[in-house]
């Protein structure tokens, strides 16, 4: 029998979040006020991640998987030291992080998480 396939947020690009299986699939994220600095940067996205996550019925805690994209390495320590403290105790997802030319120049920070319900 085939799962239901539940999008949330969806246009018609894209979903910001995809449900199946009893797992949340987040699309990548990033801030609105891009004249921030990186950490300020991280900071509204994982605040727009914890939001979309609840919308789905979960939270950071059961994150699975987290990628993040950065403009450029030079904020690696800046926005560790944001997602350090946000991460659930225990918890650490799988986690990778590169450096992308990003959709537009004043955009910092990317990430897409992947939870558990």
């Amino acid at each position: 029998m085939s799962q239901p396939i539940t999008r949330l947020d969806q246009n018609a690009r894209r979903s910001r979040a995809v449900i199946h299986n009893g797992t949340v699939y987040l699309a990548g994220h990033t801030a609105d006020d891009r004249g921030q600095d990186v950490a300020g940067q991280t900071r509204q996205v994982l605040a727009k991640i914890d939001e979309m996550l609840a919308a789905a019925g979960t939270d950071k805690s059961k994150a699975l998987n987290v990628t993040i994209w950065l403009s450029t390495m030079k904020d690696f320590q800046a926005m560790n030291e944001v997602y350090d403290a946000w991460i659930f105790p225990g918890h650490a997802p799988a986690r990778c992080c590169g450096a992308v030319e990003l959709a537009a120049p004043d955009i910092r920070v990317e990430i897409m998480v992947t939870a558990a319900l």
